[in-house]
């Protein structure tokens, strides 16, 4: 039985809708126009215990609303969804206690105390034991290289280093499903490496379920083998994180050595040239087209070397998230 179930799960919104001027305004305090949004759209989605996936969509794609839905802090509008067995909506502590979720753009810990301050608030709310929450605390102040911090205002600290706490903070009551939006943004590449090195190693270690979105793709490689792709409050795809590129990417990137001396009058006749820098010349090709475009140019010219690569992810999320939103 998959640890996430979610079927055919659906949030709309009203949003008021207000026009501009003195009298529209007035006239909106009688009569208010409001419109439906409908931020998911009837999401399904099943996810075992242990597994580490990427929820990956363009901004208004539902990604935080439905991790919203799934840790109980708003409502569906429709469909169904349970995480560890328990609806998430109706909010019991035993599912909050098995739970956690953190948010890139959210602080839960104290803005003017130490962090330690807060983690003893939260062990009170959580209810765990004096020598396990020592154990806890160490545990992670020790994998995050960050001890020394404790007693330090989190006003104070960089944006990296809170984030670090804020991770601390989520799993100090050892959940077992951890929901990750946009844990990196804003990072340097430094921090960034270093979350991505945390995050593997404890979700290796134990074992936990977690569901991780994210604008940055190097997130994604690093961290997750299954890739769920949501736009319009749909899933548009559901698999590994290379059969984004087989399925969605038509294209193959082949890049040319030519001979010195040897320059083709027309390159745009093989395929979309990317880049030049004579003698060598990266082109985009059409996966179909690849071994005649090949064929005649090993023919007609001398070539020294030759590659033929994948599209980056990155600009094949791009276009999938431009095609369907």
């Amino acid at each position: 039985m998959p640890i996430i179930d979610v079927r055919d799960l659906t949030k709309s919104y009203r949003v008021f809708r207000k026009r501009e001027g003195l009298v529209e305004s007035v006239r909106g305090l009688f009569r208010r126009q409001y419109t439906e949004i409908a931020a998911v759209r009837g999401i399904n989605l099943q996810v075992e215990a242990g597994e580490f996936v990427a929820f990956l969509g363009p901004n208004g794609a539902g990604k935080t609303t439905t991790l919203k839905l799934l840790s109980g802090v708003i409502n569906p509008s429709g469909g169904q969804a349970t995480v560890m067995g328990y609806v998430p909506w109706e909010r019991s502590n035993e599912y909050r206690r098995r739970f956690a979720l953190v948010m890139g753009q959210k602080n839960q810990l104290w803005w003017d105390l130490p962090a330690q301050e807060s983690y003893r608030l939260h062990q009170q709310i959580y209810g765990v034991q004096p020598d396990r929450f020592k154990a806890r605390l160490d545990e992670l102040t020790d994998l995050l290289d960050v001890t020394k911090l404790l007693g330090q205002p989190v006003r104070e600290l960089s944006l990296g280093e809170r984030m670090k706490m804020e991770l601390i903070a989520a799993l100090l009551h050892s959940p077992e499903v951890l929901f990750l939006d946009e844990p990196t943004i804003g990072l340097d590449v430094i921090a960034q490496h270093n979350i991505q090195k945390f995050l593997r190693f404890y979700q290796e270690k134990h074992k936990i379920t977690i569901l991780l979105t994210s604008h940055y793709m190097k997130d994604v490689a690093a961290l997750c083998k299954r890739v769920v792709i949501v736009a319009g409050g749909l899933v548009q795809y559901d698999g590994s994180l290379a059969g984004i590129v087989d399925k969605f990417s038509g294209k193959k990137i082949v890049t040319l050595q030519f001979a010195d001396g040897d320059e083709p009058s027309n390159l745009a006749r093989l395929g979309t040239v990317l880049d030049t820098h004579w003698p060598k010349v990266k082109i985009s090709i059409a996966r179909t087209d690849v071994p005649r475009v090949l064929a005649e140019t090993l023919r007609d010219y001398a070539i020294e070397d030759v590659s033929v690569e994948d599209p980056p992810l990155e600009d094949v999320i791009a276009d999938l998230f431009h095609q369907v939103s």
